[in-house]
């Protein structure tokens, strides 16, 4: 489908789609600081290609409500071949013996690092577990001296994602329009999931 928009002003979106305001941020040295220790009670787990599973639901849980939905789009045998590949670190954040969160760090591109997905699970957010987090995947991904880190949100994200990844030492470069069908409409999400985020049917 060809979409077409003013050079400037509003432009109408398909029926049925959304349009999500992406930033993409970066940091080109380690961050100054060290790594607050993680609260008592909270380890990280490794997630390999036999925790195809594990990984959906956490994957679910942390993003259902952000509408992440990229991981959904593979079927299983893509995905392991992703948790595999030695290029990519994946950690479940486990608390008191249940999985709250998910880090994951993909080196398949030289000389850099992408924060691909990093979440808790909403009755883990607060209280610093994130802060502690973040220190030590950026410790991971600056360990083999890469030329930069980076990642990417939306404003479909959590409100405070932005702030936080500046506040850790990313800094903005670049802004993009992510557009497609609305997942919850096309069954890759539940359609109750982000209700911040209006769902437009046109069948409706």
């Amino acid at each position: 489908m060809t979409l077409t928009f003013p050079a400037e002003g509003y432009g109408p979106l398909p029926p049925g789609w959304l349009a999500a305001a992406v930033t993409y941020l970066e940091m080109r040295a380690p961050p100054p600081r060290a790594a607050p220790p993680l609260p008592e009670g909270v380890a990280l787990e490794p997630i390999g290609a036999a925790d195809v599973a594990r990984y959906r639901r956490l994957f679910a849980a942390v993003g259902e409500d952000w509408l992440w939905f990229g991981r959904r789009l593979l079927d299983d045998a893509a995905l392991a071949a992703i948790l595999a590949d030695a290029g990519v670190w994946c950690r479940a954040v486990v608390r008191d013996g249940r999985d709250v969160g998910l880090v994951e760090l993909d080196r398949r591109v030289e000389g850099e690092v992408e924060l691909a997905y990093f979440g808790l699970t909403r009755e883990a957010i607060g209280g610093g577990l994130g802060r502690a987090l973040m220190g030590i995947a950026l410790d991971e991904a600056w360990k083999d001296a890469p030329e930069r880190v980076w990642v990417h949100t939306c404003h479909f994200d959590h409100p405070g994602a932005l702030g936080f990844y500046r506040r850790s030492g990313f800094t903005p470069y670049a802004l993009a329009l992510e557009l497609g069908p609305d997942p919850r409409l096309t069954g890759v999400l539940p359609r109750d999931c982000a209700p911040h985020v209006p769902l437009i049917d046109p069948a409706a």
